[in-house]
């Protein structure tokens, strides 16, 4: 693909309806711009920062996120399913990445639900417990059971 070299400044300026296809776009700068109802397709966003904007209704699908870092974030209504850690052979596996856990800290996941998740090796610390149940037993009681039993 042979591509003519061309450095844009746009400012003031309504370029909605356009199409790019098959154009290197990297570093690219927006500021105060309007992308709603954007659709982007097999593009490389490795490296790319998102600060100060409105993705509510935003979706993602099929993509390789490792090593993301998402912090400041309202996401009420979120619902995050059909993620794991790529497997070799998948093709998002990265055997820099393969293996390495998932990390949630700080979050609030007040009345959340975690259903059919696999949970080996979790560990959880330093959180409010309070009417969190695991298959319908509160964890407190739990812990209060658990206790009981070691300090006899």
């Amino acid at each position: 693909m042979n591509l003519k070299m061309e450095k844009l400044e746009l400012k003031l300026t309504d370029i909605t309806g356009s199409r790019f296809e098959k154009v290197k776009a990297d570093e690219l700068y927006f500021d105060d711009v309007s992308l709603a109802r954007t659709q982007i397709t097999n593009a490389n966003m490795s490296g790319m920062s998102l600060h100060d904007v409105n993705m509510s209704g935003f979706k993602i699908s099929d993509a390789n996120m490792s090593n993301l870092e998402i912090s400041e974030a309202q996401m009420g209504g979120a619902y995050i399913h059909n993620i794991g850690i790529p497997k070799e052979g998948d093709p998002h596996y990265n055997p820099q990445t393969a293996g390495q856990p998932i990390r949630f800290e700080h979050c609030e996941l007040r009345g959340s639900r975690i259903s059919n998740c696999d949970l080996s090796h979790v560990e959880i610390s330093d959180c409010d417990l309070k009417g969190m149940k695991i298959n319908g037993i509160l964890v407190e009681e739990l812990l209060k059971s658990y206790q009981n039993k070691t300090s006899q």
